[in-house]
């Protein structure tokens, strides 16, 4: 039986500790704050209820293996799981709306006929035919196998099965980037475009500079289906860490890590705040890049041939709303309202000066969760756009900067939800700033999901480090953000130290 710290206790490190746990190894795990889940947080004030973190699951199969691999009880006698209808309703620039169904391929082709006219179901198909071939291609190797140490056969090889554009008296071209795609294979709608491209704003990527390969996203998206949970995604939360402590994993709040103590050339426990140390025959890390280099000043973690950590990334901002009256009946969960001006939107936002357009893409969550309001005369809604990320050297003025922004989102949300601005009771603002102090990533930037192409720029640092007996989970190493990857990178480290080096990932 190893003894095996783990630092942080986020879902990607909490799902690391459940399986450790039960593979009979001793697992303590040390957070910082005071409580668990990481970004699933929760807000509640005069009996309103919000998630401050994603508000729906995709890919639950990755927690019900989880679950399964755990223990006897399955995911769904834990957490209440309910695939929302419609996945999701578009308005668009122009006015137009479309609600698309849920896991439904006929049902999308169907829903975009009616709402942008014939032959838009059948572009969207056929681009989803090719985006099913890049997901086959890189499913596995890029998310259910450790990181390859030839990592760069990835970041040169593009999955995605592009159409060759023939161009009179000029050479052939494919798309490279998913606008390209929009632009080359979609039929130039720009409604279309905006809905593809929305995949990629909303994990903080430039659509324009977004590998082809990042059609996986609205591939999955749009395959596997879009599912709420009962009492909020901080359900799930809580799920996950009730399971760990039924597998005896401990847990220690309050307890800051600052140095990962290292002897003979391996990680060989952790120091804390106030002095103490705790020690190890494995460290798992489940913190930013930027916190982890700063618990082993002087050590070489990552070599310049690994893979590169993603920079740069923008942030999220979210507004929490408290309004009176109920929820309508038929209210979509998830209402996406897009940008006025979609190429401003991209300008200000990846362009140099890293700034939010008057009138963003918002995506508007409105859940039908009982328990997320006193009682059915109120409605609790959500708003988050992605935004730069928070410059520390700014501080307060960042701060309030973002917080009057909220008013941007507050307006473009009144497309989605009539009557707003008379409803609303109060609201409360979370910046990149918050984030950043969460989950200690710098500026409050928000991880992407690992992408084939790029030059490798979208690829993720290998959960296994230089230093032997320290592995990295969560969002910043292998393979990428979301939650569905998170819940991986747990299972990808569980089986690195179970194994050992010669792990290929789950059969």
């Amino acid at each position: 039986m190893a003894r095996i710290v783990v630092i942080g206790a986020g879902m990607g490190a909490m799902t690391a500790a459940a399986r450790l746990a039960v593979a009979g190894h001793r697992v303590v795990v040390y957070e910082r704050g005071e409580t668990y889940g990481g970004a699933l947080g929760r807000v509640e004030r005069d009996g309103f209820s919000f998630d401050t973190g994603p508000g729906l699951l995709q890919l639950p199969a990755v927690y019900r293996d989880l679950f399964v691999k755990t223990g006897k009880e399955p995911l769904e006698k834990c957490v209440e799981l309910s695939q929302v209808e419609p996945a999701v309703r578009h308005v668009f620039a122009d006015g137009t709306t479309a609600d698309l169904p849920n896991a439904s391929r006929a049902g999308v082709g169907e829903a975009l006929d009616a709402a942008l006219g014939d032959g838009a179901g059948a572009r969207w198909a056929a681009f989803m035919n090719r985006a099913r071939e890049a997901w086959d291609r890189t499913r596995r190797p890029l998310l259910e196998e450790p990181l390859w140490a030839d990592w760069k056969v990835f970041a040169e090889r593009e999955p995605y099965p592009s159409v060759a554009q023939k161009r009179l008296l000029r050479r052939e071209r494919r798309a490279v980037t998913l606008s390209e795609i929009a632009e080359f294979e979609l039929g130039g709608d720009p409604r279309l475009r905006a809905l593809l491209e929305h995949f990629a704003l909303v994990d903080g990527l430039d659509p324009r500079t977004a590998p082809a390969s990042a059609a996986v996203l609205p591939y999955m998206a749009q395959t596997f289906g879009t599912w709420s949970v009962g009492g909020g995604m901080r359900a799930l939360a809580r799920a996950v860490y009730e399971r760990c402590l039924a597998r005896r994993v401990e847990f220690v709040f309050g307890a800051a890590v600052t140095r990962i103590v290292a002897k003979d050339g391996r990680a060989a426990g952790v120091e804390l705040a106030d002095g103490s140390t705790a020690e190890a025959d494995f460290v798992v890390a489940g913190v930013a890049p930027a916190a982890l280099d700063g618990m082993l000043p002087g050590v070489e973690i990552q070599a310049a041939d690994d893979a590169p950590a993603q920079s740069g990334l923008p942030s999220r901002l979210t507004v929490l709303l408290a309004l009176s009256g109920g929820r309508p009946e038929g209210t979509p969960h998830r209402t996406v309202v897009h940008a006025a001006d979609r190429a401003d939107e991209l300008d200000r936002l990846f362009g140099g000066g890293a700034a939010m357009a008057a009138r963003p893409t918002v995506t508007v969550t409105r859940p039908g969760d009982p328990g997320s309001v006193p009682d059915d005369a109120h409605e609790a809604v959500t708003l988050t756009a992605t935004v730069p990320a928070f410059r520390a050297a700014q501080d307060q003025a960042s701060r309030d900067a973002f917080a009057a922004r909220a008013e941007h989102l507050i307006d473009q949300a009144e497309r989605a939800v009539p009557g707003l601005r008379e409803r609303l009771l109060w609201h409360e603002v979370r910046t990149p700033a918050d984030i950043a102090e969460a989950t200690g990533a710098g500026g409050g930037s928000v991880p992407a999901p690992t992408l084939a192409a790029a030059d490798g720029r979208l690829l993720h640092p290998s959960n296994s480090t230089r230093l032997q007996g320290l592995y990295a989970v969560g969002g910043w190493s292998h393979p990428g953000g979301g939650l569905p990857h998170a819940g991986m990178s747990g299972t990808l480290v569980a089986g690195l130290i179970v194994e050992g080096p010669e792990f290929r990932g789950s059969q």
